[in-house]
């Protein structure tokens, strides 16, 4: 079945790129793809782009396995009937997972930092000098709360960076709305794999709440403020540093 991508996702990832210079001429691009809605929005929206852009790029798909028996059947086959070039990087995260695990604890930013350096290994492997992950507005407005509420920081997700080993790491659905993204995968009938895969729901923890908690808060400010996320989006594009509490500016 031929898949169907919005003109309203792809005119936003396209704007996306020209703005953040993601996607180059030449590029060999390592897509995180866990089988969940906003991956597999990107990978579709990037093998149109290939079809579209004035410039030649290249990408390939992993899918990172803990290595505690996943089945990616579904995703594999997916990938081959769409020629979406596949592979399955194979991790032993879940059993060190469970030497370093403590009961009750949560372990999220475990998972997140063990997979990130498993995609950066998976890049190098295949070529690529760019890795591409499927964060949207919705992410980057619940990490900047998260980040103020609970850490004291004011930090969100960058469209782009470049990693400690030298990988440019880019997200071209930054500027998205979570909702756009499960549209797609609800309209083209795409199985997708959710928090089932996560290797955290096998063991004694505690469910991480502060996401739960901040996105529970955040569509209650949407209901109040209907330009809310628009409002975030210009105003992580126009930080008035000189404003905070940072002596060294005062230095005068």
């Amino acid at each position: 079945m031929a898949i169907k991508i919005s003109k309203k996702i792809m005119s936003k990832l396209g704007k996306t790129n020209a703005e953040f210079e993601l996607i180059e001429e030449g590029d060999k691009i390592l897509v995180g793809l866990s089988g969940g809605k906003d991956s597999l929005t990107l990978v579709h929206a990037l093998k149109e782009q290939q079809r579209r852009a004035p410039f030649k790029f290249e990408f390939v798909a992993v899918t990172v396995s803990y290595g505690m028996g996943e089945n990616f059947d579904n995703l594999i086959e997916h990938c081959k009937e769409h020629e979406i070039a596949h592979f399955i990087h194979d991790t032993k995260i879940y059993d060190l997972a469970a030497e370093k695990i403590r009961k009750n604890s949560s372990f999220c930013s475990f998972f997140s930092r063990m997979r990130r350096g498993s995609l950066y290994s998976a890049a190098e492997n295949h070529g690529c000098n760019k890795v591409a992950l499927g964060h949207h507005m919705d992410d980057a407005a619940e990490s900047f709360f998260m980040n103020f509420i609970y850490n004291g920081q004011m930090r969100s997700l960058a469209p782009k960076y470049r990693a400690d080993n030298g990988l440019i790491v880019i997200r071209p659905l930054i500027q998205m709305r979570e909702r756009q993204l499960a549209a797609f995968a609800l309209d083209n009938d795409i199985v997708t794999i959710g928090d089932e895969a996560c290797p955290s729901m096998r063991f004694d923890v505690k469910m991480p709440h502060a996401r739960a908690n901040t996105k529970e808060m955040l569509s209650k400010m949407e209901k109040e403020f209907p330009s809310l996320f628009t409002s975030l989006n210009a105003a992580f594009k126009n930080i008035s540093v000189e404003t905070f509490f940072d002596k060294e500016k005062f230095n005068i």
